[in-house]
């Protein structure tokens, strides 16, 4: 058996006032929970009763209920464990001893290395003990102390290894209902056509950017991924948006589905027929399950917190974040915009591994193209940073033929009013261009209903 502190002199490791102080911040701000409970579990907690608030706060979490200092209250009541944990008045006393919750995480790490410590501890002493029981074979308490060692580890580094005869069994059953349902789409309906046929839908996990030079209508093509992607797949998108308010994002999207010119919206000029489609519209559209955010101002891990909620509550098919460089990176980096737009960008790829949903950043391009002969946009384009193109799984771009058009100013020219769908980077399949018509009064793309060669262009 360990030895006890009288015998040994030594005080266990434990760190009561960083447990105080991370149970106060999370009853503060239930937002940060998702992040403490990736580091730290009930059992990291050496006071028992700390233990006991937390496993309370997990189960609350994990049936969808918001955290807070009622909340918890009425949960440890409900498991009659309120005056074992020292009443409301402690309760109270714990949200009470917190200044600010900014330093959550730190709370928690502080709690981790102190029960890691307590768990070497424990090791250690069993494998002492085990060494002197003249009883067992050397390689049994070899192999009984590795155990020990790799079961203090494994809480904090998991299994990233996995057994390919086992990932045949899931790649049978992938490959099978690909087999009966032959030309479905693997990934997320996008509601364009060719975009589909060329990427067989936006699949979870990737990270898909989509870059384009200002008046190109880089956000309008995202609130139409979001609303057709909630719309035909019937799962609720999280749209990001730093530029625009949310009531903005509400009217352009009315637009395409009501028939209505944008522009009438804005400035009021709405007609009694126009008027009657935007009721139907709005009707038709309460139904879609889009999430707006249009806090202006984001960390990339505060961004991660809310996609991280989002799926929780929500169960969320699809992130869209408008747009990439508006997002701040954490202090360290400050000063170096391009090591700050890496962890950006490499944020947003863990996210979408993180919540195996695509997660799709719209990115500003670099002004390089207005000096050249072809106006095109390329990969070297991107601003700021080439871990954007590393991260990436898909880069798409935006290209407005008539804006480059030399006659655009002319008063007899005639615009396309197509727009160039360059997938200028593809990890899992071939590169295409696409043709996209631009309905710029109505704030929708459309997918263009002509015959044409599926080569690459």
């Amino acid at each position: 058996m360990p030895r006890s502190e009288e015998q040994t002199g030594k005080i266990t490791p434990q760190d009561l006032d960083a447990e105080r102080s991370l149970l106060g911040a999370v009853l503060r701000d239930e937002n940060i929970f998702p992040d403490v409970l990736e580091r730290i579990g009930p059992e990291d907690f050496y006071d028992k009763k700390h233990a006991t608030i937390f496993r309370a706060i997990k189960t609350l979490y994990e049936h969808n209920q918001s955290i807070d200092l009622l909340t918890t209250q009425s949960e440890l009541k409900r498991e009659s464990l309120l005056k074992e944990v020292g009443g409301a008045a402690y309760l109270a006393e714990l949200t009470n001893s917190v200044p600010t919750t900014a330093h959550a995480i730190s709370y928690a790490e502080l709690v981790e290395q102190a029960s890691i410590r307590r768990r070497l501890i424990k090791a250690g002493t069993n494998i002492v003990e085990g060494a002197y029981d003249g009883k067992k074979e050397v390689g049994e308490l070899l192999g009984a102390a590795e155990k020990e060692l790799f079961e203090v580890s494994d809480k904090n580094i998991k299994s990233d290894y996995t057994l390919l005869s086992d990932l045949l069994v899931d790649a049978f059953d992938r490959m099978e209902n690909l087999h009966k349902n032959r030309g479905a789409l693997r990934g997320l309906k996008t509601g364009f056509v060719d975009l589909d046929k060329w990427t067989a839908g936006f699949q979870k996990g990737d990270l898909i950017i989509i870059g384009a030079r200002p008046a190109m209508g880089k956000t309008t093509f995202a609130q139409n991924l979001a609303f057709n992607v909630a719309e035909i797949n019937k799962r609720p998108v999280l749209f990001f948006s730093m530029e625009m308010a949310k009531a903005e994002i509400v009217d352009r999207m009315i637009a395409p589905v009501a028939e209505v010119d944008s522009w009438d919206i804005r400035n009021g000029n709405i007609s009694d027929e126009a008027f009657a489609r935007i009721g139907d519209a709005l009707g038709e559209m309460s139904d879609i399950p889009v999430l707006i955010d249009d806090t202006s101002s984001m960390t990339i891990l505060e961004l991660r917190n809310k996609a991280r909620r989002a799926a929780h509550d929500y169960n969320i098919g699809m992130v869209i974040v408008d747009y990439l460089q508006l997002i701040q990176g954490s202090d360290r980096y400050a000063g170096n915009r391009v090591q700050e737009v890496t962890e950006i960008s490499r944020g947003l790829k863990i996210l979408a591994r993180e919540l195996e949903v695509p997660v799709i950043a719209l990115a500003q391009l670099s002004r390089q193209t207005t000096g050249r002969d072809d106006p095109h946009p390329q990969l070297q384009d991107l601003r700021e940073s080439g871990s954007i193109e590393q991260d990436a799984d898909l880069v798409l771009f935006l290209h407005r033929r008539d804006y480059y058009d030399p006659n655009r100013n002319k008063p007899d020219f005639i615009p396309t009013n197509i727009t160039e769908l360059i997938m200028a980077k593809h990890r899992h399949g071939p590169m295409h261009t696409i043709d996209l018509f631009f309905d710029g009064k109505k704030n929708r793309f459309l997918s263009v209903d002509k015959k044409h060669d599926d080569g690459d262009k």
